[in-house]
């Protein structure tokens, strides 16, 4: 199971999304894509999901909050208690023994983040 975490501000794109998730790999063998539970309903979120032919995975918050992450945000750390809200979805949507292959990477306009880890889905 390959799945791509997102963070993103509330005023994110289509563009940005797409753009960040090229950084970080692109597209290619994902089954899922991943985010805190209270922005898995964003429209341009559910647009890039159905570009890439996934399913989006709500990740509850305090769930990524137990999450180690190999990068850090200050901002998210406060809010969420993980440092990557991008890399703690992808990490926890690609289950327990998951492991990144490709770290938290920003979109140019700074509205969302994307990575990608690898797991067994279990």
């Amino acid at each position: 199971m390959k799945v791509a975490g997102f963070g993103f501000r509330k005023d994110v794109t289509l563009t940005s999304l797409r753009e960040a998730l090229l950084a970080a790999g692109g597209p290619e063998g994902l089954t899922a894509i991943a985010t805190v539970s209270d922005k898995a309903d964003a429209e341009p979120l559910i647009q890039l999901a159905r570009e890439c032919g996934v399913p989006i995975k709500a990740v509850p918050a305090n769930v990524l909050a137990g999450v180690d992450t190999l990068t850090q945000s200050e901002f998210v750390a406060e809010k969420f208690g993980t440092g990557s809200v991008a890399e703690a979805a992808a990490l926890a949507a690609a289950g327990p023994r998951a492991r990144l292959i490709a770290t938290r990477v920003v979109s140019q306009d700074r509205r969302a983040t994307a990575a990608i880890a690898e797991g067994d889905g279990a």
